[in-house]
């Protein structure tokens, strides 16, 4: 049976974004995802996202819940019987709200972790911190407002970048029952990003040097989208293959 949808407000979703050695990438997603490449970079980040009003979508928003949560994420590409399709896989996801741990296999049937957030932010400037209680993930940002997008190494413009994240919706991560991947998608139509200026970042995932060799992921640009109408759909699960193939790599080249 299909579970319902979940509606919201995305009343801040902040994307950290990483330009990783394609090598690194892949040895880090079960079959059948490969890195989907930009100008032969693998793009990979931290989204940190504020839901509020979450509630099955056939709920009235006031009995929606607010929280906090976290994902890291990479952009992938796999086959299905039309070709190529383009997503994100993603290998972690942590949660501040204690909800969204305990029941949040309703939706699909993802592990999320506990974490604590420590949140701090105007219109002007984000930041956002957390630990997960597990102690294996931290994260630390700090970003201002921009008045235009620049220094990225994979994007020309932020209408690039915007349409290349746009058209990575569909999210693949673990699942609960074994050799599965479990897949949600976002829709909203209104989608919008800003850019902001990195003040500082500290990840325990890109920083560690055991899973990324000095040099092998470098800290690329940030983009925030605030307050957006969104609902979140679960997909059918991907097989995990039980033993890799080597598919071939797409690569998008931008100007």
């Amino acid at each position: 049976m299909t579970k319902p949808g979940m509606s919201s407000v995305v009343e801040r979703r902040l994307l950290v974004n990483y330009r990783v050695d394609p090598g690194a990438v892949a040895s880090l997603l079960p079959p059948p995802l490969r890195p989907q490449l930009v100008n032969g970079w693998a793009v990979a980040g931290i989204c940190l996202i504020r839901l509020g009003q979450a509630r099955p979508s056939w709920l009235p928003g006031a009995f929606g819940l607010r929280s906090e949560n976290a994902a890291h994420r990479v952009a992938v590409e796999w086959d299905d019987e039309r070709g190529p399709v383009a997503g994100v896989y993603i290998p972690r996801r942590d949660s501040g709200s204690a909800v969204n741990v305990l029941v949040g296999g309703w939706l699909a049937p993802l592990r999320q972790h506990p974490a604590s957030f420590d949140v701090r932010e105007t219109r002007q400037s984000v930041h956002v911190a957390y630990t997960s209680r597990d102690r294996l993930t931290h994260v630390s940002v700090d970003v201002r407002s921009a008045e235009k997008f620049q220094g990225s190494a994979l994007f020309g413009g932020l209408d690039q970048a915007s349409e290349f994240f746009r058209q990575g919706s569909v999210g693949y991560s673990p699942g609960l029952r074994a050799g599965r991947l479990e897949g949600l998608e976002l829709k909203t139509d209104a989608w919008r990003v800003q850019p902001v200026e990195i003040e500082a970042v500290s990840s325990s995932f890109f920083d560690d040097p055991e899973r990324f060799s000095p040099g092998s992921a470098t800290l690329d640009h940030a983009l925030l989208m605030r307050d957006v109408r969104a609902t979140w759909t679960p997909l059918p699960s991907l097989v995990r293959r039980s033993s890799p193939e080597a598919p071939a790599v797409s690569s998008v080249d931008l100007p």
